[in-house]
Protein backbone atom coordinates (compact mmCIF):
# COMPACT_ATOMS: atom_id res chain seq x y z
CA UNK A 1 0.00 0.00 0.00
CA UNK A 2 1.33 3.39 -0.85
CA UNK A 3 1.17 6.12 1.37
CA UNK A 4 -1.42 8.76 -0.26
CA UNK A 5 1.11 11.82 0.94
CA UNK A 6 4.25 10.94 -0.37
CA UNK A 7 5.75 13.27 -2.69
CA UNK A 8 2.44 15.32 -1.94
CA UNK A 9 2.74 17.23 1.07
CA UNK A 10 0.11 19.62 0.24
CA UNK A 11 -2.16 17.02 -0.60
CA UNK A 12 -2.68 15.90 3.00
CA UNK A 13 -3.37 20.13 3.79
CA UNK A 14 -6.44 19.59 1.23
CA UNK A 15 -7.87 16.74 3.15
CA UNK A 16 -8.00 18.34 6.48
CA UNK A 17 -9.60 21.22 4.88
CA UNK A 18 -12.18 19.01 3.85
CA UNK A 19 -12.63 16.70 6.90
CA UNK A 20 -12.72 20.17 9.13
CA UNK A 21 -15.09 21.54 6.35
CA UNK A 22 -17.29 18.30 7.60
CA UNK A 23 -16.61 18.68 11.49
CA UNK A 24 -14.50 15.29 11.00
CA UNK A 25 -10.93 16.36 11.69
CA UNK A 26 -9.53 14.65 14.79
CA UNK A 27 -7.87 16.39 17.41
CA UNK A 28 -4.16 15.54 16.86
CA UNK A 29 -4.41 16.51 13.04
CA UNK A 30 -6.06 19.64 13.99
CA UNK A 31 -3.27 20.61 16.76
CA UNK A 32 -0.18 19.01 14.15
CA UNK A 33 -2.12 21.46 11.56
CA UNK A 34 -1.55 24.74 13.85
CA UNK A 35 1.87 23.89 14.78
CA UNK A 36 3.13 23.59 11.49
CA UNK A 37 1.13 26.75 10.29
CA UNK A 38 5.40 28.68 10.50
CA UNK A 39 6.67 25.57 8.17
CA UNK A 40 3.62 26.25 6.14
CA UNK A 41 4.96 29.57 5.64
CA UNK A 42 7.87 29.20 4.66
CA UNK A 43 6.83 26.25 2.09
CA UNK A 44 4.19 27.59 0.47
CA UNK A 45 5.27 31.71 0.90
CA UNK A 46 1.74 32.45 2.22
CA UNK A 47 1.00 33.33 6.00
CA UNK A 48 -1.95 32.35 7.93
CA UNK A 49 -3.52 29.63 9.09
CA UNK A 50 -3.43 26.74 7.55
CA UNK A 51 -6.71 26.74 6.46
CA UNK A 52 -6.41 30.36 4.96
CA UNK A 53 -3.16 28.62 2.70
CA UNK A 54 -4.99 26.15 1.76
CA UNK A 55 -8.27 28.73 0.64
CA UNK A 56 -5.21 30.82 -1.17
CA UNK A 57 -3.01 28.46 -2.50
CA UNK A 58 -6.55 26.67 -4.13
CA UNK A 59 -7.79 30.38 -5.07
CA UNK A 60 -11.12 29.09 -3.33
CA UNK A 61 -14.35 31.05 -2.95
CA UNK A 62 -15.63 32.21 -0.03
CA UNK A 63 -18.14 29.87 1.45
CA UNK A 64 -15.70 26.82 0.38
CA UNK A 65 -16.05 25.23 3.49
CA UNK A 66 -20.08 25.38 3.77
CA UNK A 67 -20.18 24.22 -0.07
CA UNK A 68 -18.25 21.34 1.52
CA UNK A 69 -20.85 20.71 4.20
CA UNK A 70 -23.35 20.75 2.48
CA UNK A 71 -22.11 18.15 0.02
CA UNK A 72 -21.42 16.00 2.57
CA UNK A 73 -24.86 16.50 4.86
CA UNK A 74 -26.99 15.65 1.22
CA UNK A 75 -24.84 12.63 0.32
CA UNK A 76 -24.56 11.15 3.75
CA UNK A 77 -28.56 10.02 3.40
CA UNK A 78 -27.97 9.18 -0.15
CA UNK A 79 -25.06 6.89 1.50
CA UNK A 80 -27.10 5.27 4.03
CA UNK A 81 -30.07 4.63 1.79
CA UNK A 82 -27.82 2.78 -0.23
CA UNK A 83 -25.30 1.28 2.13
CA UNK A 84 -27.20 0.74 5.16
CA UNK A 85 -24.46 2.38 6.92
CA UNK A 86 -23.43 6.02 8.14
CA UNK A 87 -20.60 7.10 5.48
CA UNK A 88 -16.79 7.26 6.33
CA UNK A 89 -15.77 10.88 6.81
CA UNK A 90 -12.22 9.96 5.67
CA UNK A 91 -13.13 8.30 2.48
CA UNK A 92 -15.03 11.10 1.47
CA UNK A 93 -12.51 13.79 2.30
CA UNK A 94 -10.48 11.35 0.00
CA UNK A 95 -13.23 11.24 -2.97
CA UNK A 96 -14.23 14.44 -2.72
CA UNK A 97 -10.58 16.00 -3.23
CA UNK A 98 -9.70 13.32 -5.91
CA UNK A 99 -12.84 13.46 -8.03
CA UNK A 100 -12.85 17.86 -7.52
CA UNK A 101 -9.04 18.87 -7.32
CA UNK A 102 -7.05 16.13 -9.02
CA UNK A 103 -3.31 15.56 -8.31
Amino acid sequence: MTDRYEGKPFLRLLDSYVLAAIGHLDEANAKWLVEAEPHFWATYGIEGSWRVIVEKRMQFPEGMPAAILEVWIKGQTKFREAAGEDPDPVLFAHQFVDTNFPH
